[in-house]
């Protein structure tokens, strides 16, 4: 790896613990900027260093760093909402997959890899976030106050957080690309 994108690697980790701590208080999981950088993250890192970037931001919070939303440690795993860190980094994957396998990057169609990747993302979150409710911790949650909570109050900021993306990217893209030139 060139040390150019081990350092990229690096900023985005910083970039994306910036993110868990920039929140709007929303109930049962709050709005971070978290999803803007894991999935620029891919935009302009790819699948594979973008995914690592956001896999050590995950081991940095497990290890004990207070670097998520809501501290940080082993007992996250236990937190019905870690499932959306699971996610970032799947999605953060397929968002960098979709845009490296573009014969054109226009918005549009960054957008759209965007919207994949957060689909992803709160699949993950939510599937996670029912399994451990319901037969970890032992706090039922119905799938009503499920999508209610953990997709309806959440998904619009995060959706105008792709198209913010998408603008970064068709910006910044070129930008790298002429870099590591």
């Amino acid at each position: 790896m060139k040390s150019r994108r081990v350092a990229y690697c690096g900023l985005f980790v910083a970039l994306i613990i910036v993110g868990a701590f920039i929140k709007v208080p929303v109930p049962v999981v709050p709005f971070t900027l978290q999803f803007l950088f894991t999935m620029l993250a891919g935009l302009l890192l790819g699948p594979r260093l973008g995914a690592l970037s956001v896999t050590i931001y995950m081991v940095l919070g497990l290890i004990g760093f207070p670097v998520f939303a809501e501290g940080g440690g082993p007992g996250y795993l236990l937190k019905p909402s870690f499932g959306y860190i699971i996610g970032f980094i799947i999605g953060c994957y397929l968002t960098g997959y979709i845009v490296e396998h573009l014969k054109t990057r226009s918005y549009a169609k960054i957008v759209l890899a965007n919207l994949a990747g957060l689909g992803v993302v709160y699949l993950v979150g939510m599937v996670y976030y029912f399994v451990i409710s319901n037969w970890v911790i032992h706090t039922p949650i119905g799938l009503w106050p499920l999508f209610l909570y953990c997709f309806l109050l959440a998904v619009p900021g995060d959706i105008l957080l792709c198209f913010l993306g998408g603008g970064l990217a068709v910006r910044l893209i070129p930008v790298l690309r002429k870099l590591e030139a």
